[in-house]
Order: structure tokens, then sequence, then C-alpha cells
């Protein structure tokens, strides 16, 4: 008798419980509120470029206070929620620093449904760049950081440094004083650095700094001498040949600084000047190093920004880098052939060449060969990395703390090895750019290159290549490009046929290629001669220019034409 009772009093409470339950969901569902009107829309400036951080308002007036409030995102994007009730007439209202102001009034249509509860978006808004006393400012600091590093004034990462500290200090010290002082603030400034770019290089310091130390690059010197048979016609483009693939698996500025010794005294040796396989040597570097996404700072720079792959590069640069390497080792042994032959008739000095021979050794093999695992499966997430979306600084990072845990060197020292001067140069440099960008510097500059060129692709690959080219023999083609790559982005945008990303390879090949027209064109040139004054044969900007700028016109010329064939015949 108790089993039956306790079975159906089990099954009361579980109704019981039920029951309760389903009046609870009814009594919340009914005490939910209905969704509340969206208004929603995007803001471009004259570019077509997303407008972030914009502050959008609605109010009951012109001078009525905000209902509701919104930023705009990094696409440019704004949703304001609304309350239930409205007023009758309602003003959008979009503000943002270096803009001018913009009002929309919505229509009685568009309020009609915001008041039936219905979501309602605006059409797109555009919005005019205020030249305002920012705008000057920003533009004679960064005019002033160029004009510094250009004239050797000041060190390259002070001179960046400077211009970031003027800028924020007018931002933030001006300000009080009158708003048109104001360019970003610090978190503003910190949107622009690109970090992608920064711990790319970094992971890549820590592992050409492990690289190294095996003495690897040593003994390839010694080893294309020997390959040579001490015949300089054939050393000269083998010595090319060797630092060009160096300088495309890491980068031209560090393969100069591993190849230029040893083959400083590979040359007084045999009794050439040094020059004559230096000079061929640095141009081949700054020349091959664009086939890669790591091969050339710029290109580190090109990459993170149009999101140009490993892969991509090898596949769309490497044809036009080869023709202008065989260019390029043609017109060296044209150039030097006076010096050349008179080392032939000299001869080698056997003393120098046995202590030479002593140097070029293997120091570490077993930590080389670890090397070469690494290093292959890096090239490997280099290439196919982008399939799984994986960041060339993750790949950088992942192969330099792996030879860091699988060789175990001392921490402190390899940390050393990181150049921060020039990782502290690059962020400072992002924010000089970005303090330009945000006031409208770029946008100018890119509006009217896109006005000139009136839409032609053909003209346009044409003009970014050799323009590029030409200034990078005036600036350092890092700022350089730094500068153009917004511009760049608006070129791609806009002209029609662009979409390939074809004027950013126009833009690697002009920066990368016109550094050889001067000294001062690319790092790796202001490295090298570094190198070669201590080793009492200093290099002139006069003498850099004299035998540089026949190899860019001739370099450049011939990977135009590649660059034509590649995305105008064969197509992107």
């Amino acid at each position: 008798m108790r089993k039956p009772i306790r079975r159906w009093g089990l099954v009361a409470l579980l109704l019981g419980i039920g029951l309760i339950l389903a009046f609870s969901g009814m009594h919340t569902r009914a005490e939910t509120p209905a969704p509340s009107p969206l208004l929603t829309g995007s803001v471009y400036d004259r570019q077509r470029q997303p407008v972030t951080g914009a502050e959008v308002t609605i109010s009951a007036g012109h001078e009525s206070e905000p209902i509701s409030e919104a930023t705009t995102q990094p696409d440019g994007r704004y949703a304001l929620s609304l309350p239930e009730m409205m007023p009758d007439t309602l003003v959008v209202r979009i503000e943002r620093a270096h803009f001018e102001e913009m009002t929309v009034e919505l229509d009685a249509d568009a309020i009609q449904l915001l008041q039936n509860g219905q979501p309602v978006a605006l059409p797109d808004t555009t919005l005019l760049r205020r030249v305002g006393l920012a705008f000057w400012i920003a533009t004679f600091i960064f005019v002033a950081v160029l004009v510094l590093i250009a004239t050797g004034k000041l060190h390259n990462t002070l001179a960046a440094l400077l211009g970031a500290s003027l800028i924020l200090a007018v931002s933030y010290l001006g300000r009080p004083l009158l708003e048109d002082f104001f360019i970003f603030d610090f978190w503003g400034a910190l949107r622009y650095v690109d970090w992608n770019v920064i711990f790319l290089i970094m992971g890549m310091m820590i592992v050409i700094a492990v690289v190294e130390r095996t003495g690897l690059f040593q003994w390839l010197a010694f080893a294309a001498y020997r390959l040579s048979g001490g015949r300089l016609w054939l050393l000269l483009p083998i010595l090319m040949i060797v630092t060009g693939v160096a300088s495309a698996l890491l980068d031209n500025v560090t393969t100069m600084l591993l190849m230029a010794p040893i083959t400083v005294q590979i040359a007084v040796a045999l009794g050439v000047n040094p020059l004559a396989l230096l000079m061929p040597e640095v141009m081949a570097s700054n020349v091959v190093g664009i086939s890669t996404l790591v091969g050339t700072p710029t290109n580190i720079l090109i990459g993170s920004y149009a999101q140009i792959s490993f892969d991509d590069f090898l596949t769309n640069l490497t044809p036009g880098v080869l023709l202008a390497l065989v260019c390029l080792i043609v017109y060296s042994e044209l150039a030097y052939r006076r010096e050349l032959k008179a080392a032939d008739r000299g001869g080698a000095s056997p003393l120098l060449l046995e202590k030479l021979a002593e140097r070029a050794r293997i120091t570490e093999p077993d930590h080389l060969k670890k090397v070469g695992v690494v290093g292959a499966a890096m090239i490997v997430l280099f290439v196919f990395g982008e399939r799984v979306h994986l960041l060339p600084a993750v790949t950088a990072l992942i192969g330099a703390t792996a030879l860091l845990v699988w060789i175990r060197p001392d921490i402190e020292e390899m940390i050393e090895e990181v150049d921060w001067t020039t990782l502290v140069f690059f962020m400072a440099l992002f924010i000089d750019v970005g303090a330009i960008q945000e006031v409208g510097l770029i946008s100018f500059i890119a509006g009217g290159i896109g006005r000139l060129m009136g839409g032609h692709l053909l003209l346009t690959m044409v003009t970014v290549t050799w323009l590029s080219a030409l200034l990078s023999m005036l600036i350092d083609n890092i700022p350089f490009t730094a500068a153009m790559l917004p511009v760049i982005g608006y070129l791609t945008a806009t002209v029609p046929g662009a979409h390939t990303k074809a004027l950013f390879y126009c833009l690697s090949v002009g920066s990368a290629m016109g550094g050889n027209g001067s000294l001062i064109g690319a790092s790796a040139n202001m490295v090298t001669a570094g190198i070669a004054e201590r080793a009492g044969h200093p290099i002139t900007y006069v003498y850099f220019f004299k035998k540089g700028f026949p190899a860019v016109v001739l370099t450049v010329a011939l990977t135009t034409l590649w660059l034509l064939l590649r995305f105008l015949v064969l197509g992107g």
C-alpha cells in the first residue's frame, strides 16, 4: 500500500515542479522586453577607406542632448540602439578628429520604421578631411624626420624616435591650449604599430644569431673562393649568388653583416680592391632579397600590410628577380673588369689564404644540423602557413623558440643579439607615418596620384615602380615604403584590375632595387659602407651613385617588364 502512495506522490511532486517552471517561463517571457530599434550605417573617407573611431550620436534636434551614442569600428560600421519611445525628429551627428562634422536628418519613413521597432540602415556616409594646424605640424615633423635620416644628422632610430615624441608631446601638451594641436593620443599611436612586423623581425634576429655562431657564412664565402679556383671573373658571380640566396632566406642587412668581413679578407688575400666584390654583393642582396617575404625589411612591411604571403612573393617576383640578377652579374663584370684583371695578374697571397681557411670553419656542426631542421620547418610554415591563417611572426617566434630550447645557448646572450635599436626604429617610424595618415596627408597624396593616373593600371604600375625606385635613392627605403603603403592600398582599391595586388609588388621592386642607386638608399648599403671604411676602403656617396645608378636602371627595367607580363598578359 505504501509503495503506490509513494509512487503517486513522486509523480505529483514532479508535475507540480513542471507546472511551476512552466508558469515561471511564461511569466519570464511575458516580461522580456521587446528588442530596441536599431540604426546602423558605415562611415568612409573620400578614398572609400573606413573611418574608425568616429563618434556617432543621435538626438531629437540639432541642439538636443544625445539619446544614443556609438563609435565606428575598424570596418567603419556603427550601430545605435534606440529607446522605444522616440520623437518625430531625429538627427544623426558624426564627429571625428581631422574631419569635418557631418549631420544627417532622418526622413519621416525611416523614423516611422524605427518607431515600429524595425531596424534602419542609413546610406554610407563620406566624411571630408579638414586641413588644420595638426595637419601642418604632423607633415612638418615627418619631413624633418626624413631629412634627418637622409642627411645622417641623427641616427635613424633617434630621428624616428624624436619625431614620435614630438607628435605625442604636441598632442598632449598643446591640446589644452588649442584643440587643433591634437594629432592622436598614445593609444591611437599604438594602433598604427604593426606588431606582426616587430615580432617577425625579432624572431628572425634570434634565428640569425644562432646561425651566425655556427660559422656557416664564413665557410660559404671561402667555399666560393675554392669553387672559383681563385679566378676573380668566376668568384664575383658566385659570391653574388651566395649573397643573394642568403638574403632571400634571412634579410639583406644581416647577410651583409656576415658576408662583408670575410669578403674583405678574400679581396685582400687576392690583391683586389674589396669594393670590386662588396659593391656587386650588396646590390645582389638588395635585388634577390625581394623574392621572399623575409628577404628585405620593405617586403616585411608590404607583406604584413597587404596580406601577401611568403609563397606569393616567391611565385610572383622570382622570375623577374632572376632576370635582374643575370643582368646585374653581367653589368658587374663589365663595371669592374679592370680591377678583376689586375688582381688575376697579381696572384694570391698564400699566407693570407692559409689564415682565411683557418677562420672559415664550421665551429658548431651539431648546432648547424639542428638549425637546418628548424630552418626547413620554418620555410614550410612560411609557404603553407597561410592556409591555416598562421602569421609569419608566429612562425618566426616558433622557430626561434625551438632553436633556443633544442640548442640551449646562453639565453641572455641570444636576447642581447636582438637588434633592439632596429625594433625601436620600426615602432617609432610606424607612429611617424601613422601621424600623417591620421591627419590626412596620405589621403591627399593617394587621391592626387589616383587622379593623375586616371585609373589606368599599366600607367599606374610603371609610375609606382619607377617613382619608388627614384625616391628610394633619396630617402631610406624603409620609411619611404612605410609611408607609401596606405597610398598603394587606396590605388589597389580604386584602379580597375589592381585587385591582384600588382601595385604592392611594384612598390617592392622599386623600393628595394632603387636602394642600389645611392649610399643611403638601403640599410644594407650603409652597413656595407661601414665595414668597408673600417677596412680602409671607404665608399663615398658619389662612388656608390656612379656604380649603382646604372644597375638600378637595368634591373628595374627588366623587372618592370616581368611585372607587366605577369599581371597584364598572363593575368594575376
